[in-house]
This record gives C-alpha cells, structure tokens and sequence, in this order.
C-alpha cells in the first residue's frame, strides 16, 4: 500500500497534459477518422432553419438524439427538406462541435426511410394546404373551349411531349410552346415552379404570345419519382395560376397534390391533350349538322307562312266581289242623272217663261210709269224740303249777321251777306275738322285708358274686392272690413256684412274662412 501511495505521484507526473482546444481537435481527428461517411436511420425530431441558411435538425430513437447539421451551400442539394416526425435515412460525415463539446452528423444527404413515410408526410401536407383552402372547387378556373396557344410543362426529351403533340395534332392543331423541366429529383419542385410562374407573366403582345392554357405532364412513376409534384412550392405556384392548368403527373392511378389544385386533371399526359382541345373533323360536323338544321328551319318557317297567307287568302273576299256593289250603285246613279237632267232642264224653262212674263211691254210700262210717278213725288217733296232748309237757312244768316253787326239790315242777298255765308262755311268745316280730330285722339285715350284700366282684367276672369268702399289686397285687410262687396265684369255683388271678430282670439279649428 505504501508503495502504491509512492509510485501514484510519479504515473500522475508521467501524463500528458493538453489544452481544452488540443483535446477537442484530438476528439474531432479520432471521431472523424474513425466513422467518416456514415448512414444513419432515425426519426427526425426538431428542425430549424437559421436566418443565415443553414439548416439543423435532430434525429432520434428511443433513447438517444443525434444533433444533425446542412450548411447553407448543402441545403439545395438535399432531395428532401427533414421535416419533425419524418423517418428518414441520412448520408453525411460525423464531426464535432468544440464550443459545446458536442458531436453531430454533418448530412449532405437525406432520403425517405420508406413509402409507408412518404405517404404519412403526403397526407399531413395534404391536410395543412386543404386546411388553407387551396383545394375549394370554386378557386377552379373553367377550360377555355379552343386555345390558341398551349404551354406544356414537362421533358424535352422524353415520350410525354410527343404523346401530347401528336394528340392535338390529330385533334385540333394548335400552337404549343414547351417549357422544358426536369421532371424527376431534387431541382424538379423548382423547376416546375418557375415555369407556370413563368408562363403567368408573359405578356400578350410579347415576342412569345402568352399561352391560354398550361398542361403540367409527366409520365409514370413511383411515388419517390414524382415527390417533386408534391413539393409544397409547386403546389401554391399552381394555385396561384391566373391561366387555367391541366395536371397530368403520372398514370391514372397516380396522385399527386398538384392534381387538388389544377384547375382540371388528366389520368394521362394524352388524356389531358384531348381535353384542351375538341375534334375538329366533330366540330365540322357539328357545323354543318347546324347548318342544315337552321336551313330545314327556314325552309318550314316559309312554308308554314305560305300555308297561313293561304288560308287567310281563302277567307278574305275576291277583288271582284268588292266591286260589283260599286259598279251597281255607279249603273243606277248613271240611269237616275239621265232623268235628273231632264226635270232640271224642266224646271229652269218654267221660272224662264215665269220671268219672261214679267217682262213683257205693258208689264214693264206699268211698271216704268209707277216708278216715274214715285220720282216725281220725291222730286216734289225733296224741292219742298230744300225750300224750308234754304229759308230757314236765310233766317239764321240774318240774325248771326244781326248780331256781329246791330247797325247793318241785310236785306236780300247783298255781297256782304254772300262772303259772310262763304267765310260762315269755311269756319264750320274747320270747326268740324278740327272736332273730328279731337274726337279721334279722345276715342283712342279713352281705348287706352280702357285697356290700361282694371275693367280689362275683369274681361279675362279676375274681381275686384272691395271693403268699406276701399279696395281690398291682402287677405288680412279683408279679415279686418266689416263689409265687402265684389265687381265682376257684368256687374257688383252687393255688400256681405260681417261679424266683427275681436283681433287677439284664435278662431276655432272648424270654423272656415270667406275667401
């Protein structure tokens, strides 16, 4: 015991001594020189993916954790991106981590552990992205009935392209424009991505015209080959399309999540060829099946005319009928103008001879000699009245010229008496032309004044109202006259007393006014 407390200092002497950076890069040399490349097994637990790209993630089983690590210059190679509860199988090189003094597997690769994996992982996609309404049946856009340009989505190389070509070729030639992808693998999600964005931004009046309708096809394949139509990017792109799509990804058996939110899909890539366009040898039928259709319609909507002008025909009156009641009347009004004329032709010879009687000699002479005598009776009795005139006349004259001159007697018919009668004469008639003018312009005032006057209103329906004599305006002043009284144009309406009602009091609510 003795000997053993003695040698202990001298082991403990013997050991190396290292560094806390010495002995990590000795644990990392030994951990990597002694696994290098591994494959590892594991259910995948926490992910992370940091903001500078780089990508962590834990691997675990039932009792340990393995902390994994995809730098951000790894990441776009992987396959797949880890997702928590995923079982996978993870290529990479086992290395340490000497600031926490832990050790990690750098994966550069990750695959699925099998399809039992890949199907749980689709159906949790499935559900997070119907969750989000991607798969609504009203998001679908409806086909147009013949584009005129198709964009293809898919190999260049491969069977597809050709199958769907000579489909449409066959069908309906159209104008295509391919789109090649990689349709399989790790840059096929991306791909596939890029080009439907792609074909939604071009512009109609582009050097390639925008395509009205997209078909994203592939062939078949198992569900690791056509993962990259599952991949969550390609399925927003595809929701996202302003340009109906057609997926036809795989066989008929296939599903895909691209197949939830295209707008159509096809159980094949030929398939979806005869959906984006008609036949046209049918459409030419169709046309000419129309044509003569709408040219037995024309022909029938004639003929049924012509049967109903027919029998209309049939019960209207023939043209002949209309006019034998006229050419009767016109035949017995023609025998009746005959007789007609005749007793016209009677008549007028009988008031000729009546009047020819009268003027026979002696009726004429008598006739002659009554009127002579009826002149001279007028004759006699106009001399007499000019005589009275005449005297009565002198007379007037003597006394005017008695009274402009006392001391002049006019006897007989002196000059002096004859210019007095001619100037008499000359101031009567200018006297009468001057009252003759005066009498014009006082017609025409009192017509002025007439029409400017309110009798004139009163012609064309309007009243005057007058209260104690004075003339009423307002319904106030009519409230407060005692009498009134109303002129219409044939006459006034005798005075209407009223009672006298005191100013301040309310009348009451039945009680109506006059006016």
């Amino acid at each position: 015991m003795a000997m053993d407390l003695i040698d202990e200092p001298e082991a403990a002497g013997n050991t190396p001594e290292f560094t806390v950076t010495e002995l990590s890069g000795a644990v990392k040399r030994a951990i990597e020189g002694e696994f290098g490349h591994v494959r590892v097994k594991a259910e995948v637990g926490r992910v992370v993916r940091a903001r500078s790209g780089h990508l962590y993630f834990d691997l675990k089983d039932e009792r340990n954790v393995l902390a994994c690590t995809t730098w951000k210059g790894q990441v776009a190679d992987l396959s797949i991106i880890p997702e928590e509860g995923m079982e996978v199988v993870v290529k990479g090189r086992m290395t340490t981590f000497g600031s926490q003094s832990k050790y990690q597997l750098n994966a550069i690769e990750v695959s699925v552990a099998g399809v039992g994996a890949l199907m749980a992982m689709l159906e949790k996609r499935k559900k997070a992205l119907e969750a989000e309404g991607l798969f609504r049946a009203d998001c679908k856009q409806d086909l147009p009935f013949l584009p005129d340009v198709i964009g293809v989505i898919t190999s260049p190389t491969g069977a597809v392209i050709r199958d769907v070509l000579h489909r449409l070729r066959d069908r309906f030639p159209r104008k295509v424009i391919v789109w090649p992808v990689v349709v399989q693998g790790k840059d096929c999600a991306t791909q596939v991505a890029c080009a439907i964005e792609g074909f939604n931004v071009m512009s109609s009046g582009g050097a390639l015209p925008r395509p009205d309708l997209i078909i994203v096809a592939r062939g078949g394949g198992s569900i690791e080959d056509l993962w990259g139509f599952n991949e969550e990017i390609v399925v927003r792109e595809a929701a996202a399309s302003t340009i109906p799509l057609i997926s036809a990804v795989g066989h008929e058996t296939d599903t895909t999540l691209i197949d939830f939110v295209s707008d159509q899909r096809a159980p094949t890539p030929s398939a979806a060829a005869e959906m984006a366009v008609p036949v046209r040898l049918e459409l030419m039928a169709a046309v000419d099946q129309l044509g003569a259709r709408a040219s037995r319609a024309a022909t029938d909507g004639v003929a049924r005319r012509k049967q109903r002008v027919a029998d209309l025909a049939r019960v209207l009156p023939k043209p002949k009928q209309l006019t034998e009641d006229a050419k009767q009347r016109f035949d017995y009004l023609s025998e009746k103008l005959d007789v007609a004329l005749i007793d016209c032709v009677g008549v007028g010879r009988l008031r000729l001879g009546k009047a020819s009687n009268l003027l026979r000699p002696s009726v004429v002479g008598n006739r002659l000699a009554q009127g002579s005598e009826r002149m001279l009776g007028l004759d006699e009795r106009l001399g007499s009245i000019l005589g009275r005139i005449a005297a009565q006349a002198r007379r007037d004259l003597n006394r005017l010229a008695h009274r402009l001159c006392p001391d002049i007697v006019v006897v007989g018919q002196t000059r002096a008496t004859k210019d007095l009668a001619v100037m008499l004469h000359r101031l009567a008639t200018v006297a009468c032309t001057q009252t003759q003018i005066l009498r014009s312009k006082l017609e025409a005032l009192g017509r002025m004044r007439e029409t400017l006057g309110y009798r004139a209103t009163l012609v064309r329906g309007y009243a005057v109202v007058r209260g104690d004599g004075e003339v009423v305006t307002t319904a106030n002043a009519a409230n407060f006259a005692t009498t009134l009284s109303i002129e219409f144009v044939d006459g006034k309406m005798s005075p209407t007393s009223k009672l006298t009602k005191p100013k301040t009091s309310t009348p009451p609510s039945d009680q109506g006014k006059l006016f």
